[in-house]
């Protein structure tokens, strides 16, 4: 493993950095290092794809895993996962680049550059201590924001700011009764699956294990368009120049943990009483619709109001020829539908998830191969209310996130969080158990905790 501390390569293992330690409320920073992998890349320049673009002006893609135990071999364990992620990034070696932009505006993510002294920018990685953070103050369902902040590396970064940082960010904190793994990617180079194939793919390394499904890098795979962006200068000037902006609001974040046997009795009674020439509600149509509505009447819209749902799907399998899983970037697109809230709530259930279903399926081959034609002919810089009026959006749904342990809880960062965002994740007791972390005003998010249909599953 090559690790870097101040810009200097300096052996094996990083010494101690007490001079670097800086006490950050109650989280203290013990060390600051770069992780580079084990060799260069062959593919040294690598070409965004038309799927990248859309998300340069989103935030880094932040991700919190918290587990129990591990704290008496706490130095052990992070010197054995920065080994591991050195080799990680012999496979994974976009995530040790940076981007650049070329002479005509192209954005390309810069492996190792050229010549002899070539060399990644490699990963940015924290080691840290929380004294007196334990970890329920990260995994129960209202963990404080300014926490949240302080074992997440990256918060209000924007991804065009890959052009001058890491694209990935790591932060071990050491906690009172367990061990927390912030990490943020930079969401223009690699989606929600990419990113647990590479945590999956990293934790086996961990345990010895080599890569088994090593990731796919040919972005002309999904699109060989050269599309000149136009950048912002800065995030906040980005984020001024909205045209729609949101009216401030007082934003809450919590969690909410539904068990297997509240999920499958939800699935169970929407699939009750299909309409005519519909097929099964999955899991994911069922859970999404009941959150639509639930979410929908504790805002307290008027009924002629238009609600707006949106999902970020994958379009790996809808594509023809399809695209391996193991497509290393992004392929997503997001997914709308929407309807007036007086006939969302009146209607059953089965309307709303319905409307979900014929939106996801109707995402073809030629829908996706037309959305990308829009894009590469009026190239946009995209802000969250683009996605709608009084939206609910899903954002993740891992299959499995397992990799190093199950943790107690994963966790969204305070990144890429409005008003309706959802993040799914498997439960800590595996099976079906879904837990949804959700993002709400406060005066609605107050009135969905006492909706006992809503906590029930029904």
């Amino acid at each position: 493993m090559v690790v870097v501390e101040n810009g200097k390569p300096y052996g094996e293992e990083a010494a101690p950095a007490a001079n670097l330690a800086v006490a950050t409320g109650e989280v203290k920073i013990l060390e600051k290092t770069t992780v580079l992998p084990r060799k260069l890349p062959e593919k040294r320049m690598l070409q965004l794809a038309t799927f990248d673009l859309p998300y340069i002006t989103f935030y880094y893609n932040q991700k919190l895993l918290v587990y129990k135990g591990g704290v008496e071999a706490y130095a052990d364990v992070v010197g054995r996962m920065k080994e591991a992620l050195a080799a990680a990034l012999d496979e994974f070696y976009p995530l040790a680049g940076k981007l650049v932009q070329d002479e005509e505006g192209v954005l390309h993510v810069d492996c190792g550059g050229e010549g002899e002294e070539a060399e990644p920018q490699g990963v940015e990685v924290v080691v840290a201590e929380a004294e007196g953070v334990e970890v329920a103050d990260l995994a129960e369902g209202d963990a404080v924001e300014e926490l949240m902040k302080k074992v997440v590396p990256y918060t209000g970064v924007m991804n065009l700011e890959g052009l001058r940082r890491p694209l990935l960010a790591v932060q071990f904190t050491k906690l009172t009764d367990g061990i927390a793994l912030g990490c943020a990617f930079n969401h223009a180079i690699l989606d929600g699956n990419s990113t647990w194939h590479f945590m999956i793919s990293w934790a086996g390394l961990t345990r010895g294990e080599p890569v088994s499904n090593p990731p796919v890098h040919d972005r002309t795979l999904a699109r060989s368009a050269r599309v000149p962006l136009s950048l912002p200068p800065s995030a906040a000037a980005h984020e001024l120049a909205d045209p729609n902006p949101a009216p401030p609001t007082a934003l809450r974040s919590r969690l909410f943990s539904f068990p297997e046997s509240a999920v499958l009795r939800l699935k169970s009674s929407t699939n009750s009483s299909l309409p005519d020439n519909t097929k099964p509600f999955s899991t994911f149509q069922s859970l999404g619709a009941h959150a639509w509505r639930s979410i929908s009447r504790a805002r307290r819209l008027p009924p002629e109001s238009i609600t707006v749902f949106a999902v970020f799907a994958d379009c790996r399998l809808r594509v023809r020829p399809s695209i391996p899983d193991s497509y290393f970037g992004n392929l997503i697109q997001a997914v709308f539908t929407g309807t007036a809230v007086g006939a969302l709530l009146t209607a059953p259930p089965q309307f709303a998830a319905g409307l979900l279903q014929k939106a996801i399926d109707d995402h073809d081959d030629a829908t996706v191969k037309r959305r990308l034609e829009e894009y590469e002919t009026n190239p946009k810089m995209f802000y969250f209310t683009d996605a709608g009026v009084n939206c609910v959006a899903v954002g993740s749904s891992p299959r499995s996130i397992s990799g190093f342990g199950m943790p107690e809880r994963v966790r969204s960062g305070k990144n890429n969080k409005f008003d309706g965002m959802m993040y799914l994740y498997p439960a800590r007791d595996g099976g079906m158990g879904i837990d949804v972390e959700l993002s709400l005003d406060a005066a609605a998010m107050e009135n969905l905790e006492k909706d006992e249909e809503f906590l029930n599953l029904g």
